[in-house]
């Protein structure tokens, strides 16, 4: 499917944006993930978030090249939470 036909969907609210997503850019996103946490669940949850992320800010955002703007999110989410897992690890040896 179309990315400007994936983006339309989202702006127009339709569930199907979701799953469209995942069909065409799921294994790119996974990839990305699971080349930081090194973690195939991990990885699948921050894939998700991505999901629920390009869905809130799809309406004031219009990306013209899906493929970044997803990845970009999906980075995000996974250093983010490889920080979260490294904190709590640091801190656990600490006490």
């Amino acid at each position: 499917m179309d990315d400007k036909y994936i983006v339309e969907l989202y702006w127009k609210r339709n569930e199907t944006a979701i799953s469209e997503t995942s069909i065409k850019y799921g294994s790119y996103l996974n990839s990305i993930s699971f080349n930081i946490l090194v973690n195939s669940e991990d990885a699948q949850e921050c894939v998700n978030d991505t999901y629920h992320d390009a869905w809130n800010s799809m309406p004031p955002h219009c990306p013209s090249i899906l493929s970044t703007f997803l990845g970009k999110i999906t980075r995000r989410i996974s250093i983010d939470r490889g920080l979260y897992f490294s904190r709590t690890i640091n801190n656990a040896f600490l006490n």
